[in-house]
């Protein structure tokens, strides 16, 4: 079963983290090889990027996002929302 998940790449200073959203086997490790990669977030400077057209080709071919991935989804979805306006 194919997951959408968050993915922190590299040694990282602590509490400085960024995340990569990945398409990967459910049950694969966090930091394995990956699908694909269609976007990122980081918290610190509220930066969130999806690729929307490969997040819904992914889903559509029954890749399921984590409660996380689906929660920052609808995020960006609304920003874009109100940035159009």
């Amino acid at each position: 079963m194919l997951r959408i998940r968050l993915r922190k790449p590299g040694r990282l200073v602590k509490g400085r983290y960024h995340f990569k959203i990945i398409v990967t086997e459910r049950p694969k490790a966090r930091e394995s090889q990956f699908s694909d990669e269609i976007g990122y977030y980081d918290p610190r400077r509220k930066l969130l990027k999806f690729e929307t057209a490969r997040y819904e080709s992914w889903v559509k071919k029954g890749a399921r996002p984590t409660e996380t991935v689906a929660s920052l989804f609808k995020r960006y979805k609304k920003q874009e929302a109100r940035s159009k306006k």
